[in-house]
């Protein structure tokens, strides 16, 4: 069986290429596969390999100071859903293009998985507002699934995000908003950076999606959850809609 993780952890990083490098030998030792990305805004893994090669990885990781709070989301497969092992150098680890957004010194308000569906079972949050959830996806991953009568809107990038949102702000004023994500990552940018501009009733669901189904399950959620690997989407019980045998 393959272990199969998702992490994200932005922390300033002052010598990306070489935290790039001494990934990339650790990784290839414990044969693992996946992608791995680096940048001065912190890392994004998603790897696959044996439990003990993971959890060796992490090991170390978690051992530098940087990494120690490093949050995964694991889930497992018959076989590794990458093809190879790619390290790659970017600007940022998950692409917004706006000033701002790099939760470096502080992030936005969270709301915990079990929290929301606290909420959602009873049609408001705790101080009787609506809640409305917003999908930060975009359209293909929408369409293996979301969560019910979530706002979804039509972008192909994350970049496109402010835009689209714009015409919708408005309506929203008087709700509680919970934008979500796959795995935290794309929330962790946007709800910073759209409250900065003005949008203060907006939180971020906490592990995105991975994470309310590995602590709530399927409740309130229709269908899967894309992921950008040879698996295709996971159910809410994280199994793999695609899933080669070993």
């Amino acid at each position: 069986m393959i272990v199969n993780i998702a992490a994200y952890h932005f922390v300033a990083i002052a010598d990306p290429p070489a935290l790039a490098a001494r990934l990339r030998e650790r990784a290839q030792a414990l044969q693992l596969r996946g992608t791995a990305l680096v940048a001065e805004e912190g890392i994004n893994l998603f790897l696959a390999g044996t439990a003990e090669a993971i959890e060796d990885l992490l090991a170390e990781l978690r051992a530098d100071p940087r990494f120690a709070d490093l949050i995964v989301k694991y889930s497992r497969s018959r076989s590794a859903p990458f093809a190879r092992l790619k390290v790659k150098l970017k600007r940022e680890i998950i692409a917004f293009r706006r000033d701002g957004a790099s939760p470096l010194q502080e992030r936005a308000p969270a709301v915990s998985p079990q929290t929301l569906a606290r909420w959602l079972d009873a049609g408001r949050d705790d101080a009787g507002r609506p809640v409305v959830l917003l999908d930060t996806r975009n359209r293909e991953e929408i369409g293996y699934g979301s969560f019910a009568d979530a706002l979804t809107l039509p972008i192909d990038n994350f970049t496109d995000l402010p835009e689209a949102l714009a015409p919708h702000r408005a309506a929203l004023a008087d709700a509680t908003v919970v934008s979500f994500c796959t795995g935290g990552i794309r929330c962790e940018k946007a709800a910073l950076w759209l409250r900065a501009d003005g949008m203060d009733n907006l939180l971020q669901l906490d592990g995105g999606i991975l994470g309310y189904f590995e602590q709530v399950g399927g409740r309130h959620y229709d269908g899967g959850c894309f992921v950008f690997d040879e698996r295709v989407a996971l159910d809410p019980q994280l199994q793999p809609l695609h899933d080669a045998a070993a």
